[in-house]
Order: structure tokens, then sequence, then C-alpha cells
């Protein structure tokens, strides 16, 4: 088993625990950020479903649907369905922080309207990506009961597997500093939100993408994990 290569205290965890923190406080940043500008209630007095209307129709879509979704900070768009889901903190509230992640969140739509290659490139890589991520670790302990030869190719095989995850994690980078790109222009451009507004919402979105990049810099951790923990199995058998 893999505490066999270093007996039962397995030194490689420490990169695990470095991502988690990460991860925690990356959390952690944006809820407390969310939560302060919150409070902030925009000078146009637009809730997020407006902003997002108002937005969308600006854009030349017509076709994408706003709906009320449960939950904190659930908001997220579905390019299959064309539907912009707004969380409860963000769909009635006429916050500049509200405001700011139903923007985002638009910005999503508006990429694929204009069919946005990091977006498309992002859809075609969920498929690989899910199946990867559930296929990584069986393999790899699976390999772990054979030997060089069968037991190495599995390993790997369960290495690129993780890699694919990984990948996801990387490509979803551009696609979401691209819509904060795009929300704060258009907020800016169509007057929803002042020019110290935007400011606010800025500081928003930027602790939103440090979680994408703390999400991104915990797979690489673990990525590499099971190159060190994995790698030298591999050359021993």
């Amino acid at each position: 088993m893999p505490y066999g290569l270093y007996g039962f205290w397995d030194p490689t965890y420490f990169l695990v625990l470095i991502g988690a923190v990460i991860c925690l406080l990356a959390s952690a940043r944006v809820k407390s950020t969310f939560h302060k500008y919150s409070q902030v209630r925009s000078m146009s007095g637009m809730t997020g479903a407006m902003a997002a209307e108002r937005i969308l129709h600006k854009a030349g879509i017509h076709d994408v649907q706003i709906q009320h979704v449960s939950g904190s900070l659930t908001d997220h768009y579905d390019p299959k369905h064309k539907v912009l889901r707004l969380s409860d903190s963000v769909y009635g509230s006429a916050s500049v922080a509200a405001v700011g992640v139903a923007a985002h969140e638009c910005g999503h739509a508006i990429q694929h309207h204009n069919g946005y290659v990091p977006l498309q490139l992002r859809a075609a890589i969920v498929p690989v990506a899910n199946i990867g991520s559930t296929l990584a670790w069986p393999l790899i302990l699976i390999g772990l009961f054979f030997t060089r030869g069968t037991g190495s190719i599995l390993i790997t095989a369960g290495i690129l597997c993780f890699s694919a995850a990984v990948l996801f994690q990387l490509v979803t980078l551009p696609v979401e500093f691209n819509a904060s790109g795009r929300a704060l222009r258009i907020l800016g451009d169509t007057g929803i939100l002042g020019t110290d507004e935007v400011q606010d919402t800025r500081k928003v979105l930027s602790a939103a993408a440090l979680t994408y990049v703390a999400g991104a810099a915990a797979a690489i951790l673990q990525l590499l994990r099971l190159v060190l923990l994995f790698g030298g199995r591999r050359d021993d058998d």
C-alpha cells in the first residue's frame, strides 16, 4: 500500500495539507469579501437579476433564462439549457457584490454566445476530467498489487487520468478571469455601477478568482504527490 514506501508516515501528505490550507484561505477570503460588499447597496438600486437581464439584452442575448437557485454563492451559468442561475444572496439583492456576481455569470453567457474558445475547450474536457478523477485512484491502487509491467502501466494510467482533472482546473482559470474582466467592463460601460462601485466589485471578483487559483494549485500539488509517491514505486518494481 502507499504508506509502505515510507512506513506509516508519508511525508508527501504535506503537499495535500498545503493544498487544503490554500483552498480554505481562498474560500474564507471570498466569503468575507462578499459579505462586506453585500452590505453596500448600489446607487442604481438594481438587483442581481435586474442587472443580469440588462447586461444580457445589451449583449444581444434574449434566449437565456434567469432563474433563482437556493444556496449561497451557488451562482452559475448552464450552457446546455441556456439558464443563468442566481443564488439567494444575489438574485434579489441590490448590493454591489450581488450585481458583480450576476455580471460575472453573464460574462459566461456572453462567452458561450460568442463561441469563446477556452470555454469550448473546457466543455470538451469536462467528460474526460470526470472520468479521469473517478478512475485515477482505483487504477493506481490496483496497479500496486501487480509487479513491473502491468502494475507500472496501471499506475501510469492512473496518474494520466488525474492529470486530465488538473488540466480542467488550469483551463478554467482563463475562462473565469475573462468572465470577470467582461463583467467589470460592462458594469462600467452601462453605468449599472459607478466608478467607485466597480472598484468594490473588482475586489469581490478578484477574491472569487483566488478560489480557482487555489483549486488549480491544490490539484497540481496532488498530482506532484502522486508522481513522487508512485513514480518511485514503478521504478523499484
